[in-house]
């Protein structure tokens, strides 16, 4: 496997990949973090509906159902019209959020709500179409791509958390400040989504290094990059060229079935990964941590604690010493995460603010460590096409994890009157 990974020297563009791969992770979930971040100003519009918990359980099943499809016909989709789509989609529903809150002067009710549900289910769809396309498209290029493009994601819940902070902050004071807040918020995400289509459109493709690793896709059997390849100006014939040189036209491929069979423990880390951590995070962080001296401040100083240390775990394994590659290891740490539960429940209950945001930041660390552990680790020694077949279902388990989490939840409620 060292060799399949040898790049030719001539290859240019790994860095500006790796940037692009990032902006691209951070377009993947700004929108849907700029709606979880501004959760003080839905709490405020509709006080009796719950939004933290409510345009969670709306988004997942979107997200998981539309995924699932992807990823059962994922060897026949055009990638690049799957990527773009999912781009152009969250541009649309985060410009739509806009309009709706502007449309209705800020007011509050029942019919604004369900406009706001429409749209988180629009980015549960897009998320699906992006994340399992771009996590598939890049599991046959270098592991550093598919880190960048994860430690992007991460940095969107870091940003969006800073912008909020700092809008918090400017307009804290003034009489429609919540609202000004959010509607910066959405102006900002609704031009970086567009960024982003125009990146995956015209900028990406291009890139030598990314042409080389689609291309030898091509030449491994993959019918997903055709697309992909016209637009870095590379068509069929190469492609002909390419597959005559080795052998026959259809390269026989593990079917999707062989695949999880092979990986099944790493879907199942995956999973367990993010339903421990979106049982208590975003929904208990911020309703159920009781009252403490920081205010209307402390659940997003959680919030942002939490994505910081995410973010810097997802960049922890580029030290190579530092990164856990043991199949069995991956399990132990991850099953022994779940003691993080009992833990915030008594810290919740009796201990202190500084404790809760020491439990945070670990939360975020080991979420973001492993998560990129398991990304980067599961496509060694496949072929292309299996590589993109693998991420597709990589993230599946990892939404569903999301899902579970998202509804388990929903048990610290109990024994709250609710």
């Amino acid at each position: 496997m060292a060799e399949d990974n040898k790049v030719p020297v001539r290859l240019e563009g790994k860095y500006a990949a790796m940037l692009v791969c990032w902006l691209l992770g951070n377009g993947c979930l700004f929108s849907w973090n700029s709606m979880l971040t501004i959760e003080d100003y839905y709490v405020y519009l509709f006080p009796d509906y719950h939004p933290s918990r409510v345009l969670t359980l709306i988004y997942q099943p979107f997200a998981l159902g539309t995924l699932a499809i992807l990823a059962y016909n994922e060897a026949k989709m055009n990638t690049r019209k799957r990527n773009l789509f999912g781009y152009s989609l969250f541009f649309i529903s985060t410009l739509l959020v806009l309009v709706l809150d502007l449309a209705t002067s800020g007011k509050g009710g029942l019919g604004t709500f369900i406009g706001i549900c429409a749209i988180s289910g629009a980015f549960g769809v897009a998320d699906a179409h992006v994340q399992g396309g771009m996590i598939g498209d890049l599991a046959y290029m270098l592991p550093e791509f598919i880190q960048s493009f994860l430690a992007g994601l991460a940095a969107s819940g870091v940003l969006t958390s800073a912008l909020r902070l700092i809008t918090k902050a400017a307009f804290e004071n003034s009489k429609d400040g919540l609202r000004n807040g959010a509607i910066l918020f959405f102006s900002v995400s609704t031009f970086f989504e567009l960024l982003c289509v125009l990146l995956y459109a015209f900028v990406f493709p291009k890139l030598p290094i990314v042409k080389y690793y689609r291309s030898k896709a091509a030449s491994e059997g993959s019918k997903t990059v055709a697309g992909d390849l016209a637009a870095g100006g590379i068509y069929k014939q190469e492609g002909s060229e390419i597959k005559s040189k080795h052998g026959p036209e259809h390269v026989e491929r593990l079917n999707n079935k062989q695949l999880l069979l092979q990986n099944i423990d790493y879907a199942i880390d995956l999973f367990l990964i993010y339903a421990l951590t979106l049982s208590i995070f975003p929904g208990f962080l911020s309703e159920d941590t009781g009252s403490h001296s920081l205010g209307s401040w402390y659940a997003l100083v959680l919030i942002a604690m939490y994505n910081v240390w995410d973010l810097i775990g997802r960049y922890v394994p580029l030290i190579k010493c530092l990164k856990l590659e043991s199949r069995n290891g991956l399990m132990l740490v991850i099953l022994s995460r779940f003691l993080l539960i009992p833990a915030f429940y008594f810290t919740a209950k009796y201990g202190d603010q500084g404790w809760m945001i020491m439990l945070t930041s670990f939360l975020g660390l080991s979420n973001g460590y492993l998560t990129v552990c398991v990304l980067t680790s599961a496509p060694k020694g496949y072929k292309g096409p299996e590589q993109n077949a693998l991420g597709n279902i990589l993230v599946l388990f990892l939404l569903g994890g999301i899902f579970a989490g998202v509804t388990l939840d929903w048990l610290w409620l109990i024994g709250k009157g609710w």
